[in-house]
């Protein structure tokens, strides 16, 4: 079985091996057939083997025969619209049905928005993660977003080209205005954008936005946060009700918090003296 990449915009990013192993493939499963057609159409290519749609409303159905009949030994060639396979495309349920089944899973690596938005983006790279799209409804999208403040690592979403300005309304809301992000539109298109800056002036920008094109947004993780002497006082003092000495309460304390002992020190002895 294998999982292939196709072009997110343009189709000279078609990898190399794409045109062969539709050509060769015994069986072709596309998410949308026509899409399918036109890619052959420039690719100068004709699949030979039979050609199924593979879907999320019909992948529960089509799974299982798929890995059958690459369990016999057929080529199953698994196509997306556009990216990589199981990347908020179908594909998952099968690479998960295979891999019980002892199928072999190998792919064409190609195209993905999500490398491609986060390279341009001009925000960090060396850690990131996926979060595909937002949640549509408000409160929902409200809710994981805050629940994302405190992520160190740069993130990737997908959006909606009508739910953009929303979506990052709600991203200033939940993260902070000043927070830096890019949107990423159309990539590898002719009218390929990107635009970047705090999430409050990408969101006034995007309301008079025409709402199309793929938009895929990247955010900026949270800064780091100094930790404070004041925040251990607490626990110094906790510590010392139990029976540890105040210096080794605020030796621990100071140097697993990386906080100046004599000032933690300072701090906890005025909180203890401190009048009930």
């Amino acid at each position: 079985m294998v999982l292939a990449g196709t072009p997110i915009g343009n189709v000279e990013d078609a990898p190399p091996r794409l045109a062969h192993l539709i050509a060769t493939a015994d069986v072709v499963a596309a998410e949308d057939t026509r899409r399918l057609r036109r890619l052959c159409a420039s690719l100068g290519v004709e699949p030979t083997g039979q050609v199924v749609s593979y879907h999320e409303h019909n992948e529960g159905a089509r799974t299982d025969d798929l890995v059958a009949r690459a369990a016999a030994g057929a080529t199953v060639l698994l196509l997306t619209d556009a990216g990589m396979p199981t990347v908020s495309d179908p594909g998952y349920r099968l690479v998960v049905a295979a891999a019980a089944a002892g199928v072999r899973v190998t792919t064409a690596p190609g195209p993905s928005a999500v490398l491609a938005a986060l390279a341009v983006s001009g925000l960090a790279t060396d850690r990131f993660c996926f979060e595909g799209f937002p949640p549509r409804k408000a409160g929902e999208r409200a809710s994981a977003l805050r629940a994302l403040a405190d992520e160190r690592r740069t993130m990737v979403f997908f959006e909606a080209p009508h739910r953009l300005a929303d979506t990052l309304e709600a991203m200033a809301a939940a993260l902070g205005e000043d927070r830096r992000a890019a949107v990423c539109r159309e990539l590898t298109k002719t009218y390929e954008e990107v635009r970047r800056g705090p999430v409050a002036e990408l969101a006034a920008w995007a309301r008079g936005l025409a709402k199309i094109g793929e938009v895929t947004l990247v955010v900026a993780g949270a800064e780091p946060v100094a930790p404070r002497a004041e925040d251990g006082v607490g626990e110094v003092l906790a510590l010392a009700a139990s029976g540890v000495r105040l210096k080794d309460a605020v030796a621990q304390v100071a140097e697993r918090d990386g906080v100046p002992k004599r000032a933690l020190y300072e701090l906890a002895l005025a909180e203890r003296s401190r009048p009930s």
